[in-house]
């Protein structure tokens, strides 16, 4: 982008982070659901559940990973909402017949959402340190795990651009994140995969979710697996790339 186009874009995300900031209660939410599940599982379930020989740590530490990624799911859903009320009440067509960059917009919301996933997760970790969680990890050990995590958003958040452009109700909208929250359960989030029967272990082995939390929840151990980051981070980039690609395609076609 040029100095021009990102001043533009920054104006457009200003325009959108003000909406968020003015109904707080959306970020809110989704770290609610998040953390009813976290101290449902920790504080109800967790004392019938094992983690495996491997973890000799807290369970409210084992299924944090996974509980990030609800976060996410959850938090994406109001961008596909966001953008399909930016269309359907016609502020996408009145950009376009302003002088502002075309992908302005889109890039707008990408920005607010990754903005509101990191107030949102932050909140989480907050209540699950709370709850007892703590981490060896070092400052690079962190530092990875807030890369993966603002890569797993970006991915997200561009799928949720494609369900906002193209969803022809506000239901159709939100609807696309449910099964993103629902793929964190059906992976080594909260249950080693070893427990599970074969055709549903080897669908959770070898799924994104299950790669970027056993990634995020190595690194947090301090005794990270760089396969499994290197997993992490290419399925990331690689949901990453045909995201926005796909965005961009429906974007363009919607609004030649």
């Amino acid at each position: 982008m040029t100095t021009h186009a990102i001043g533009e874009t920054a104006a457009l995300t200003g325009r959108t982070l003000r909406h968020v900031s003015r109904s707080p209660d959306t970020v809110i939410t989704t770290a609610v659901t998040p953390v009813a599940i976290m101290l449902l599982f920790v504080y109800v379930l967790g004392g019938a559940i094992s983690t495996g020989p491997d973890w000799s740590g807290s369970y409210v530490g084992y299924l944090l990973p996974g509980i990030l990624l609800i976060t996410i799911a959850s938090g994406v859903s109001y961008t596909a909402y966001r953008l399909f009320m930016d269309v359907s009440t016609g502020v996408l067509e009145r950009f376009r017949s302003m002088p502002v960059v075309r992908s302005g917009a889109l890039w707008a919301h990408v920005a607010t959402s990754l903005t509101a996933n990191l107030v949102s997760l932050a909140l989480v970790v907050g209540v699950a340190l709370v709850m007892g969680f703590r981490s060896p990890a070092s400052p690079l050990a962190w530092t990875g795990v807030v890369a993966i995590l603002v890569l797993f958003t970006l991915a997200l958040t561009w799928l949720a651009v494609v369900a906002g452009l193209s969803a022809s109700s506000v239901e159709g909208a939100s609807a696309f994140s449910y099964p993103l929250i629902f793929l964190p359960f059906v992976s080594s989030a909260f249950v080693p995969t070893e427990t599970m029967p074969t055709p549903v272990r080897v669908f959770a082995e070898h799924q994104p979710a299950t790669v970027v939390v056993d990634a995020i929840r190595g690194l947090l151990d301090g005794h990270a697996v760089a396969t499994d980051v290197w997993g992490a981070v290419g399925w990331c980039v690689g949901i990453l790339v045909v995201g926005s690609l796909l965005a961009v395609r429906v974007y363009r076609r919607r609004f030649p």
